[in-house]
């Protein structure tokens, strides 16, 4: 009786799996963990995407997205005046996306170079204000010693509960951005402010001593020096030295980096140090060199804009040079479309928009179709 009932049923089973390895797919979908940010041709994609979704919500609004996006690059790039002026806005970008490549190069996500950009800066004008009569040959080497000093102090302010505590510096990189708002707004609006400035919050003007240089009558000034020696020095580090290969090795494999004696913690330290000194660094060129003043709203997100500019570049040195410039064209061209009836904030869509494809095609690129067997 039990024989006769199994066997028809065993027949019904191998008949079943006969059908499913028949219609088996003859690829399947694998994640490499290793897939980095994706090919080499993801930034430009990413690019051209975040143009085209734009341009249709500029034609909704009744505009021409091709003499939108002209508008732009001659604004940015189209006179000297405009050039002068991107590279103007390119010069804090280029110092915070560094400080935040180097960070991410062994997987520290420093999402808080906002917050050591005002601390550089608030540092920087601390020295004018308290020793207001030092000439040029002193009061510019302290400003810019004070602004790293503070920049890497707030770095690590991150980096300590990281490295012995383990809190995520995700959350504590981004709330001391607020902390260093705060303290921002309580000088110029408080201690610091002009007694002389009409109710208007910001600290006395700078003097000609306590401000960098510049190029002829624009407004280029000596922190472009700064920022192109930062970038070198960053290459040259990564690519020859004995730190900047535990750093490659600890990115790419942190347990294989502990395994051969490398200390991590103390390299996450050092890290978020010299990272938040370059964003504090960026903050003394701004108020050096652009603003001559430190003042509510000193930074229009630099610091924020600069995680995009690190990705874009894919933590490279000559693709942050690039990509800084690219970002400070698009703020500049921002305030040129407003000639034409548009807002401002058109660059700051472009900017998020490139940031989300550019997501989301590194997450493509860690995707591999292999052949089943």
């Amino acid at each position: 009786m039990n024989e006769r009932h199994t066997a028809p049923s065993l027949q019904l089973e191998q008949g079943r799996g006969a059908r499913r390895s028949r219609f088996r797919r003859p690829y399947r979908i694998e994640i490499d963990p290793a897939g980095g940010q994706g090919p080499w041709w993801v930034p430009v994609v990413s690019i051209v995407l975040a143009l085209a979704v734009c341009g249709i919500f500029i034609a909704w609004n009744g505009m021409n997205p091709l003499t939108v996006y002209a508008k732009m690059v001659k604004g940015a790039f189209g006179t000297s005046f405009g050039f002068t002026e991107t590279l103007v806005k390119a010069i804090p970008l280029m110092l915070c996306g560094l400080g935040v490549s180097i960070a991410y190069r062994i997987s520290v996500w420093n999402i808080g170079a906002e917050g050591q950009f005002i601390a550089g800066a608030m540092a920087a004008t601390a020295v004018t204000v308290y020793y207001p009569e030092l000439p040029m040959v002193l009061s510019i080497p302290f400003m810019l010693l004070a602004s790293l000093a503070a920049g890497g102090l707030w770095g690590l302010l991150t980096a300590i509960p990281r490295t012995y505590f383990g809190v995520n510096e995700l959350i504590t990189s981004l709330m001391l951005n607020y902390v260093a708002l705060l303290a921002l707004n309580y000088v110029v609006f408080g201690p610091w402010k002009d007694p002389k400035g009409f109710n208007f919050p910001g600290t006395p003007m700078f003097t000609e001593a306590q401000s960098l240089p510049v190029l002829g009558a624009t407004r280029l000034h000596m922190g472009l020096v700064f920022a192109l020696a930062g970038v070198l020095l960053y290459w040259l580090v990564i690519r020859y030295t004995r730190w900047g290969y535990e750093l490659r090795l600890i990115g790419a494999n942190a347990e294989a980096a502990r395994n051969a004696g490398i200390p991590i913690s103390r390299h996450i330290l050092a890290v978020m140090l010299v990272s938040g000194a370059l964003a504090g660094l960026a903050g003394m060129s701004e108020v050096a060199g652009v603003t001559h003043r430190l003042m509510y709203g000193i930074s229009p997100g630099y610091g924020y804009t600069a995680v995009i500019v690190a990705w874009l570049a894919k933590l490279n040195p000559a693709g942050l040079v690039i990509s800084s410039v690219l970002f400070g064209g698009l703020i500049v061209g921002g305030y040129s479309v407003q000639t034409i009836g548009l807002p401002s904030s058109v660059s700051s869509m472009l900017q998020g928009a490139i940031l989300f494809f550019f997501i989301a095609g590194a997450m493509a690129g860690k995707f591999r179709l292999r052949r089943s067997r």
